[in-house]
């Protein structure tokens, strides 16, 4: 793991959420993008090294929309970049950790994603990201 490439979170609302973010991060958002797999429309603000990712859900039955459900607004994930994901996840599938996924699949930001299951840590939802580029 390299460092937190981004903070995960969730909202009902871009519409609301972009301008109160641009506000807080004194920073303009810089990209949004639907991720078909996720039912998410996500947008992302950059401060410095780290980078923060809105999440609203465009399905009632998606993820963000039941996390919302259950929890309300609030941090969902954190990102932690990494070289290689496929690496990184046979690494923590032997410390015995559960992934969500046996192969990782295109998420936003033109990344490949994985995520660990929060049981395994701490209630915290941690998704290792690795550039396409």
């Amino acid at each position: 793991m390299m460092k937190v490439e981004h903070i995960g979170i969730a909202v009902k609302s871009l519409s609301t959420s972009v301008p109160l973010f641009t506000s807080i991060l004194n920073t303009e958002c810089y990209k949004t993008e639907d991720v078909e797999s996720e039912k998410v429309k996500t947008a992302f603000f950059q401060k410095g090294e780290t980078k923060v990712e809105l999440l609203e859900s465009f399905d009632q039955n998606g993820v963000i929309a039941k996390f919302i459900e259950k929890k309300g607004e609030g941090i969902h994930h954190i990102a932690f970049g990494v070289e290689n994901i496929l690496e990184e996840m046979a690494r923590l599938e032997k410390a015995g950790f559960i992934l969500l996924s046996k192969m990782p699949k295109k998420g936003a930001d033109n990344k490949l994603v994985c995520f660990m299951h929060p049981k395994e840590t701490n209630g915290v939802l941690i998704e290792l990201c690795q550039n396409l580029d």
